[in-house]
């Protein structure tokens, strides 16, 4: 009976090891994904000061709605896409913009990396509406 236990235990670690490698390698990482944010600069703006360029500044992007921005001139679709912004809508929307907002002005072929997707929205969402962080 002991080897059988010893198997089962042995098994149970490997099973929660493995696990535990997954979910970290997922985990998300703002450092990192201001590193990923770089492919993003050409058209958008996070931060103090940040601006409108091509695209809107993403301060406070959690919880606002899509098309809100004062003074960006949005594409019908997006403003009336409906959408509030939020871990799960960012994370589809930046794998295929379009496929989530047919006839979005935002012509960029997405994050295909899941995390990169992760660590952007790490680095994305911890910017509140004013610019600082939370």
């Amino acid at each position: 009976m002991y080897p059988i236990m010893k198997m089962h235990t042995t098994l149970l670690i490997a099973t929660a090891a493995i696990t535990i490698q997954t979910w970290a390698a997922l985990a998300q990482d703002a450092q990192k994904g201001q590193m990923v944010f770089n492919m993003c600069l050409p058209c958008h703006s996070i931060g103090p000061g940040a601006q409108t360029k091509v695209g809107p500044e993403l301060n406070g992007l959690d919880g606002r709605h899509s098309g809100s921005v004062p003074g960006f001139d949005y594409s019908d679709a997006n403003k009336n896409s409906g959408i509030v912004w939020n871990e799960n809508t960012f994370k589809k929307y930046i794998q295929s913009p379009q496929g989530v907002i047919p006839g979005t002005k935002m012509i960029f072929p997405g994050v295909k990396n899941e995390q990169q997707v992760n660590d952007l929205w790490a680095y994305i969402s911890q910017f509140t509406a004013d610019g600082g962080k939370k």
